[in-house]
């Protein structure tokens, strides 16, 4: 431990230590500061000053350092600390902003964030907190669709039966589109992202020179079952259904 350090205190620099220390008006960190340097002066040893201040040894030093250097003056004054990280440019919030609520140039269905960070030269943190600021979830979509079948609340009390109470000896078959298939042209159009809301798109699609495919995993020994069906303006998809149900079980 470094002892017998020695400081030059000058009258008019001793008589304002001690006024501060007599004073009851001095903050209680100018109050030791202080006590720091006069301990010094009489030649006390850094753990005796430690044991009467109740301060460390790196925070006597730190002190005993700054008055040599700055004085009494250095004593009473804080140094204020840099901020960790730097204030955004208002302008580049604002680009990537603007770029977020628009489509990518690229053939891509949204923005991800290594994309924009790349496109707007940033760190793709910097994109994320930009992002999570201004509220905007590129990546998410949420689905809607509006049905015009009158029978659609009688249909819909028959699905949720199946899982509340399932009849017994039922088969149920569950029919879905391939997600992996891009959807092009929805069949009603949707709302674009904005701030604090992600955009929405109907579940189902324009189907303009698309076909049919219908395929089914015989358990017994592994083969598929296919069947590719054109898809006619007077028949609808469930039509469809029912012929490849049909050509299964015959």
């Amino acid at each position: 431990m470094r002892t017998g350090i020695q400081i030059e205190v000058t009258t008019g620099d001793r008589k304002r230590l001690e006024a501060i220390v007599a004073a009851r008006g001095s903050p209680q960190k100018h109050v030791w500061r202080a006590r720091i340097i006069l301990l010094t002066e009489q030649g006390e040893g850094t753990q005796a000053i430690m044991t009467a201040t109740g301060k460390s040894k790196t925070c006597v030093w730190r002190w005993q350092e700054r008055f040599m250097a700055e004085g009494v003056d250095g004593l009473l004054r804080d140094k204020t600390r840099p901020p960790g990280i730097a204030p955004l440019d208002t302008t580049l919030i604002d680009k990537v902003v603007a770029l977020t609520l628009e489509p990518p140039a690229q053939e891509a269905t949204h923005w991800t964030v290594r994309a924009m960070a790349k496109a707007v030269g940033i760190a793709a943190s910097t994109v994320v907190k930009i992002w999570h600021d201004h509220g905007l979830a590129p990546h998410r979509w949420r689905s809607f669709k509006l049905s015009n079948d009158k029978a659609f609340a009688e249909k819909l009390h028959d699905v949720v039966g199946l899982y509340v109470s399932p009849p017994a000896h039922a088969i149920v078959l569950s029919v879905d589109e391939k997600s992996q298939i891009q959807a092009l042209d929805r069949t009603q159009p949707g709302l674009p992202l904005k701030r604090g809301r992600g955009a929405t798109m109907t579940h189902d699609y324009k189907r303009n020179g698309t076909t049919t495919l219908f395929a089914a995993l015989n358990v017994l020994d592994g083969s598929v079952i296919g069947r590719n069906m054109q898809r006619h303006r007077h028949e609808l998809p469930r039509v469809l259904w029912r012929r490849f149900l049909s050509d299964l079980s015959g």
